[in-house]
């Protein structure tokens, strides 16, 4: 078999790693090297799954597992805006278009990691009818040929866009599309060319580059792993990886400075930023001419997190989590603050026990309950090498409706030990699946964690409360995010109206192509960075003098573009 068939064959496990395997875990690694290099140390390993016992955290690692990543953006809720200026012009982004500074993205590249493009739409031309996208990587398509470096997929270049749109039959040449409309409604937010007349439209850098990756969905075995339901979309870290890689590349091709947005999300991962794609992204960002633009997903008001505190005087606590009726499945993880020893018991809602399950015992360990028909897997790391943390996988099959009842007890010497739960994000639940006493924060989603990267949440704009879904901070290790928010709420789109974080970074993202675009295609800045865009943003923020920055909930403000060059230039 082909590199490129185990890449796609669900017989092939996909393994992310950052050192060379012990010969101790026993896999059997090609003798052909079905590798792919993402960075230095930084690879994705291809292993026929017969090769690999079971998936298990404590067997391998937590890190070398790909995470499931979804969508980030919700339907709209209708209502009367004309379109997206008004968003655009509380952003301090139409300002900046006009005179005298004509920021438009101009040579700036934006790529977008997302759900494809409709690229026939005409708000992804300029005023002579040409196309602004200058490449789709498409991986979902075999048929054609990969881009350079990488195995998979289908390249399509600017020529055959071009092509594609001035022939009667568009698809025949260039078949890929976007079914969703997640990633169109994305890229024509943060890149749509002006359109007037009846169909009135302009996006944040309406000259900018656009460059699409369309995600592949995870592997089935991963999937059923994960218990995602079927008809919800679902994205691999290595094929985001490796989407990002694919962006950087073509970005040096084009000698050009570069936006990378991305519109997929998950609750898996320590919140610090310490997930494989999380840190790939932060070494990336040290570049110059690269910023990364993240939104920090829907999940505040989604009671879908825990925080816990066991101390001296209280030796456990019990943590409710009720579970909808139909519910399939779900994997909930337990992160553990050192050097406290933590272990759990669980009550199903019949009040059948697993009682204490010792942490010190190596592999999972899979219980069932006489009167009820669910089957729970627990998986413990004593400490997690990427976040140091202990942590402990629940995987709940066919679980019982009801209140679950988990016991964390705690084990150690110090006053206290925190800890935290997350569940799986909204679309991979039920509504009825969630925590009776849930906490707010700490709720966006990987890799809005990443250090050096612009987070971004999502506000109404129409009055300046914060999206009532939005993601809130700060970080598990107390790290500032997120940096800025964005309007998020009933945004215009070509496609109709759209709420979430994924619009609001969308924005940030047309917002940092105009910084980008009078920094160093004018050579006013020529050495900034994704760390330098960070804090231009956060000095231009616009900020209520009745609230204290930063703050879980907005960062360090509202995104305001103007704002920047009115800091810069001395008149804030």
């Amino acid at each position: 078999m082909t590199c490129k068939e185990r890449i796609l064959s669900n017989d092939y496990a996909d393994i992310i790693t950052d050192f060379v395997i012990p010969e101790r875990f026993n896999y059997q690694i090609p003798v052909d090297n079905c590798i792919h290099q993402v960075m230095g140390d930084l690879r994705i390993l291809y292993i026929k799954k017969d090769a690999i016992p079971r998936i298990s955290i404590s067997d391998a690692s937590y890190y070398f597992i790909p995470r499931c990543y979804g969508l980030t953006q919700l339907e709209g809720m209708g209502g009367s805006r004309e379109y997206n200026s008004i968003a655009l012009m509380e952003a301090g982004i139409l300002a900046t278009q006009g005179q005298p500074l004509n920021l438009t993205g101009k040579n700036v590249t934006i790529g977008f990691i997302d759900t494809g493009i409709q690229y026939e739409n005409e708000v992804f031309r300029d005023a002579t009818g040409r196309s602004r996208i200058t490449a789709i990587w498409d991986q979902t398509i075999q048929t054609g040929t990969p881009p350079e470096g990488f195995l998979y997929g289908t390249e399509y270049t600017n020529e055959m866009i071009q092509r594609a749109i001035e022939s009667d039959n568009p698809r025949g040449i260039v078949p890929s599309t976007d079914e969703i409309g997640h990633g169109t409604a994305a890229a024509s937010v943060a890149a749509g060319s002006r359109l007037e007349g009846n169909r009135q439209f302009i996006g944040a850098a309406p000259e900018s580059n656009i460059v699409m990756v369309k995600l592949k969905e995870m592997k089935q075995y991963l999937r059923e792993y994960y218990l995602i339901p079927e008809e919800v979309p679902c994205y691999s870290e290595t094929d985001i990886m490796q989407a990002v890689q694919y962006l950087q590349k073509y970005a040096m091709s084009l000698s050009s400075p570069l936006v990378v947005y991305m519109g997929v999300g998950t609750n898996l991962g320590d919140h610090t930023g310490a997930s494989p794609l999380a840190r790939y992204i932060t070494a990336i960002s040290y570049q110059k001419s690269r910023a990364f633009v993240i939104g920090g997903g829907n999940e505040g008001n989604a009671r879908r997190h825990f925080r816990g505190t066991i101390s001296g005087r209280q030796e456990q606590q019990d943590v409710e989590l009720r579970v909808g009726e139909g519910e399939k499945g779900f994997i909930m993880d337990f992160w553990g603050k050192q050097p406290y020893l933590f272990s759990a018991s669980v009550r199903s809602p019949g009040g059948e026990m697993i009682q204490r399950i010792n942490p010190r015992i190596k592999g999972p360990q899979t219980y069932t309950f006489i009167f009820e028909r669910t089957r729970i897997t627990v998986d413990y790391i004593l400490v997690e090498p990427s976040s140091n943390a202990e942590m402990i996988r629940f995987r709940f099959e066919n679980p019982t409706a009801g209140i679950w009842t988990i016991r964390i007890q705690g084990e150690g010497s110090i006053n206290q030990g925190e800890f935290d739960l997350w569940l799986p994000i909204t679309q991979f639940l039920t509504d009825e699946t969630y925590f009776l006493e849930p906490d707010p924060f700490i709720t966006l989603t990987d890799p809005a964690y990443a250090r050096r990267v612009v987070s971004v949440t999502s506000y109404n704009d129409e009055n300046d409360s914060l999206y009532v879904n939005a993601g809130r901070g700060f970080s598990r290790d107390e790290q500032i995010k997120p940096d800025i928010a964005a309007p998020g709420v009933n945004v215009s789109t070509i496609l109709g109206m759209r709420n979430g974080s994924s619009i609001a970074a969308a924005i940030t993202a047309g917002g940092v192509a105009q910084i980008l675009q009078w920094a160093v295609v004018e050579q006013n800045d020529i050495l900034v960075d994704s760390e330098s865009i960070r804090n231009y943003l956060i000095r231009g923020a616009t900020r209520d003098e009745n609230m204290e920055y930063p703050n879980r909930e907005y960062g360090y403000g509202l995104l305001n573009i103007e704002g920047v060059f009115r800091f810069l230039a001395g008149t804030s």
